[in-house]
């Protein structure tokens, strides 16, 4: 029996215009696993931040990320879908080069579904950015 490997087809429709950086929705083909990724912050094991700032911050939640996917045995382009919760709009669009190197190193070029929301608060005080996701491996 042939195993299927989950893999991704991104759907732009082109009455939405263009989608610089993420997908408009993500096809996940049959033969996988769902694996739902609760929100990450970007702090290391001992629960200390990365940093004082956005940028450092979000490389640590996207890594950690990461982190759970490989724990499953997965990959980047196993993401379907992102999340990314903000405590301040003008923070990640001051910083949108920036994010935007550190993004590609993590993801490459795979642009899963991307929904940024700006928040009053996260859980954790300290906290500029976090992440969820959900990955559909093979």
């Amino acid at each position: 029996m042939t195993k299927v490997l989950t893999r991704f087809t991104p759907i732009n429709p082109p009455s939405l215009g263009a989608h610089p950086g993420y997908s408009n929705g993500m096809l996940a083909h049959r033969g996988g696993h769902i694996l739902f990724i609760a929100g990450q912050v970007g702090w290391d094991e001992q629960h200390q931040m990365a940093g004082p700032g956005f940028v450092e911050q979000f490389g640590k939640a996207i890594e950690n990320v990461l982190q759970v996917v490989k724990e499953a045995g997965g990959a980047p382009t196993h993401i379907g879908r992102l999340t990314i919760y903000v405590v301040d709009r003008s923070d990640y669009l001051a910083h949108l080069h920036d994010i935007g190197v550190i993004y590609r190193e993590f993801m490459r070029n795979h642009y899963p579904a991307t929904t940024l929301v700006e928040v009053s608060a996260l859980l954790e005080p300290e906290a500029k950015v976090e992440i969820e996701a959900t990955a559909v491996l093979p």
